[in-house]
């Protein structure tokens, strides 16, 4: 018996999220960043950030997003980002993988440095209504001199 509400579960998060994946449906998707790993020895020092995405799904399974954000660091040092790029979805449960191109802009007391980055994710919506999910994610933020690895946590609305 515990193995039939199992199943029946799994069926109806399935059909849920199939139905939020496809052509013409809205994303937003507010998340709280952090827990960096990095060899830049700037990153040493506590973080905590904050990043937005919105965006829509241009075919089934593939969503096209912009997004902002910001990131303050311990020892003075603020970072603001925007970019563009892109999710897609492997499996109508809610794994997916993004890629977007980034502007990023560190003030800090010596001064500014303006650079262009890519990045990669890899995540899970996991849903807790038809239109609500929670997005536990891993990124790898990519520029010139730096390289980036952490774990955010968001939530996803899907319209």
């Amino acid at each position: 018996m515990k193995k039939l509400a199992l199943f029946v579960c799994l069926l109806v998060v399935t059909v849920a999220a199939q139905a939020q994946f496809e052509k013409g449906k809205w994303i937003i998707n507010p998340s709280v960043t952090g827990l960096n790993l990095s060899y830049n020895t700037e990153s040493e020092k506590a973080s905590f950030g904050l990043q937005a995405k919105g965006g829509a799904f241009l075919v089934d399974n593939v969503a096209l997003l912009v997004s902002a954000g910001a990131q303050w660091k311990g020892g003075g040092t603020d970072t603001y980002m925007l970019g563009v790029g892109g999710r897609y979805y492997i499996n109508k449960v809610g794994v997916y993988l993004g890629a977007d191109f980034n502007l990023q802009r560190e003030d800090w007391d010596g001064g500014d440095k303006t650079r262009f980055g890519f990045g990669l994710e890899a995540g899970y919506a996991f849903f807790l209504s038809r239109t609500v999910t929670i997005e536990p994610a891993a990124y790898w933020n990519i520029n010139k001199d730096r390289s980036e690895f952490g774990l955010k946590v968001g939530f996803g609305f899907y319209f």
